[in-house]
């Protein structure tokens, strides 16, 4: 019995792993086939800042906090949020009030939602991503689930293996067998784990090594400015945001 458990979980783990190279390697041809330097010519404000050090979901903080601190905007711990000022003054605010409907007030967690799949900040995204300053959408997303994958394999093998212990496959003399034989797979795994961390991390995260370099750049400015609670917000997210009540708003979840 113990058999069929093991060949599950090394078919499972192998072809996750292979899937896995297999996403790094394509990521590994396209950048070698379109190696585009970055382009200094790109502007990098406070949007494209917010995008390269936290992706969608970070851009919306900016957003929804830069709106707040002017008063057009009333986001409550309670999970809802107010237009009070109907007049975009660019396109993301623009995306924003439209996703919050007409009627002016909507649940924080679908504004936040529709917000970062909109079009102006998809747009800024793509901007980033031609610039080789940002990881394509598509390039990330596979990456993520490919680890994601490796991961959960490792937790089956751990299942079926306890599996196979409890339906009595280590009786007899065999426990030892079995754990040998139930190691090859968690050891592929985990391995590939490893060589994750240093092959498809840089696929994971938001900035290229070039716009990590920008990211690097970026100066909080002093107290007094008032570009410095917008700029902190941006680089960290919205632990950066002294007041609690607006910070537990931004930290509303998402439906």
């Amino acid at each position: 019995m113990w058999l069929l458990l093991l060949l599950a979980a090394c078919t499972v783990t192998v072809l996750s792993c292979v899937h896995l190279v297999g996403i790094v390697a394509a990521a590994d041809l396209s950048a070698e086939d379109d190696p585009l330097p970055p382009d200094g010519s790109v502007r990098v404000g406070l949007y494209e800042t917010a995008y390269l050090a936290g992706g969608p979901e970070r851009v919306v903080d900016l957003a929804m906090v830069l709106m707040a601190a002017q008063r057009r905007l009333h986001p409550a711990h309670t999970g809802w949020t107010t237009v009070v000022d109907p007049q975009g003054r660019d396109g993301v605010e623009r995306d924003l009030i439209s996703a919050v409907g007409p009627d002016g007030q909507c649940r924080t967690g679908d504004l936040r939602r529709a917000l970062a799949e909109s079009p102006a900040v998809r747009e800024i995204g793509a901007r980033l991503a031609l610039a080789a300053l940002a990881t394509p959408v598509a390039v990330r997303e596979r990456a993520v689930d490919a680890v994601a994958r490796v991961r959960r394999s490792l937790l089956l093998t751990a299942v079926l293996l306890a599996a196979g212990l409890v339906l009595g496959g280590g009786g007899g003399g065999r426990l030892p067998a079995m754990l040998s034989w139930f190691s090859l797979p968690l050891i592929l795994g985990g391995g590939t784990l490893l060589m994750a961390r240093v092959d498809v991390r840089p696929y994971t995260r938001w900035a290229t090594p070039a716009g990590r370099e920008v990211l690097r750049e970026v100066r909080i400015p002093g107290p007094g400015d008032e570009r410095q609670l917008l700029t902190a917000v941006a680089v960290s997210g919205p632990s950066a945001v002294p007041d609690p009540l607006l910070r537990a708003a931004l930290r509303a979840p998402r439906r």
